[in-house]
């Protein structure tokens, strides 16, 4: 029972199915621990009247009906100004809950009104109020294809927010999960994984049969962002021979407050739900982990560098198998000099349903440099022009400046990380190496 209260709180101990059986039925109104704010009620209102309508408390919901515009400023210097007391309360009402609140898990997207700027809002009322627990944030960035054309500016004003309030960020691209899902209907399409593809599967259409998407497949994509975060979460989870703390996390990953941009990849990535196929075998497991098809951004950390990696790993997998699998990988991965032993491992013994074993890695890299360079390349095209720019100052505590301040952040980001990959080339120094630590 204490597993399943981690996440969640129990209202009523009302127990249907057979016998009263906390395993085998259902315990009514068992809520997640978890406010949903939105701006614009439908997403909300869809999820009230969908299968997890159960899941989610009904008092436990924001919403208002006019949505943020596709402006930062809205969600940020209006609504956050508007809702904050009642945002606190709910938060409160959620953390009187817990026994021993670890930390807090926001989930949102840069590209709009209510993610970007609301949002980030809520990153400094949390900083405010519960000044010692983690803040742990999942980002979901743009693509350049994105239909919002003022993602560019809501995903900076976010950035600087993020760089000066987040513990450690998750940042996610639309893109790559949306390249990942094409590759699985590739293997749809082409035959290879044949009667693996299970009926009414998020891959596949309402009737079972494949239809090629004109849209991006929203379901399919959050359940990988789902499965992200049990992998993460896991320990807090389950038993386990090596169980990691969330806060771990960040005191083994991140060396300097404003590097906690974490790079996740998951294996496998088919999700349970989609594909039954043969368990990879153990060390390619490891091997896909670190490979750019695998990252849920668009990212090759092996030719970038690491500042430190975390291998969280469940199911049926022993310590030697984790020792074996760095030792193996280590010497196609470059750490920088003065953390060349900066893994951080855990072991959960219960692996995903319907899987043997998967990994969840989280790297402090290099590699996401990249995507913060697009997305400032994104905003100076938008910016050079002014357009769009009157939407923001419009509103009340909005200034030219705010981009500024916003742009130069970024760039003292993108600075530190120029500095660190020149440091690439030069030579480690022949020390006595410890073993590897877990």
């Amino acid at each position: 029972m204490g597993y399943l209260m981690t996440f969640s709180h129990v209202l009523s101990f009302r127990v249907v199915g057979d016998g009263g059986s906390i395993s085998k039925g259902k315990i009514c109104s068992l809520k997640a621990r978890a406010v949903l704010i939105d701006m614009e009620e439908g997403v909300v209102n869809e999820i009230l009247q969908g299968p997890l309508r159960d899941v989610f408390d009904s008092k436990q919901l924001i919403t208002d009906i006019s949505g943020s515009g596709n402006n930062w400023a809205v969600g940020h210097k209006v609504f956050g100004s508007l809702y904050q007391e009642k945002i606190l309360e709910k938060l409160r009402k959620s953390a009187e809950h817990c026994d021993c609140l670890q930390c807090f898990f926001i989930i949102h997207s840069m590209g709009g009104g209510t993610g970007s700027g609301l949002g980030t809002f809520l990153l400094k009322v949390l900083e405010d109020e519960f000044p010692e627990v983690y803040r742990f944030v999942t980002s979901i960035y743009p693509s350049g294809e994105d239909d919002v054309i003022t993602s560019p500016y809501n995903s900076i004003l976010a950035m600087k927010e993020l760089n000066e309030h987040a513990d450690c960020v998750l940042p996610i691209d639309n893109q790559s999960l949306f390249d990942i899902i094409s590759k699985i209907d590739v293997m749809v399409n082409s035959g290879k994984l044949g009667a693996a593809i299970k009926p009414k599967s998020l891959v596949t259409s309402s009737t079972g049969v494949f239809k090629k998407r004109q849209e991006k497949p929203f379901d399919a994509m959050n359940n990988i962002v789902a499965n992200l975060l049990l992998n993460l979460t896991s320990s807090a989870r389950f038993e386990g021979s090596l169980n990691m703390d969330l806060n771990e996390i960040s005191m083994n990953l991140v060396p300097f407050p404003q590097l906690h941009y974490l790079v996740s990849s998951l294996t496998p990535l088919y999700t349970l739900a989609d594909v039954n196929i043969p368990p990879r075998r153990l060390d390619q497991m490891f091997s896909d982990a670190f490979s750019k098809d695998h990252q849920l951004i668009r990212a090759d950390p092996r030719h970038s560098l690491y500042l430190a990696c975390a291998l969280m790993v469940r199911g049926n997998v022993q310590i030697s198998d984790l020792r074996r699998n760095i030792e193996r990988l280590k010497p196609s991965l470059q750490f920088v000099s003065w953390n060349q032993e900066g893994w951080k491992t855990s072991l959960c013994s219960v692996p995903p349903v319907g899987h043997s074993h998967s990994l969840l890695a989280l790297a402090n890299n290099t590699c996401v440099k990249p995507t913060f360079v697009e997305l400032k390349e994104r905003f100076i095209r938008l910016y050079k022009k002014k357009a769009h720019l009157h939407h923001y100052l419009q509103i009340e505590g909005m200034e030219e400046s705010c981009f500024s301040e916003a742009v130069s952040s970024l760039s003292a980001l993108i600075q530190e990380y120029n500095q660190l990959d020149a440091t690439k080339s030069m030579p480690v120094e022949d020390l006595p190496r410890l073993n590897v630590a877990v």
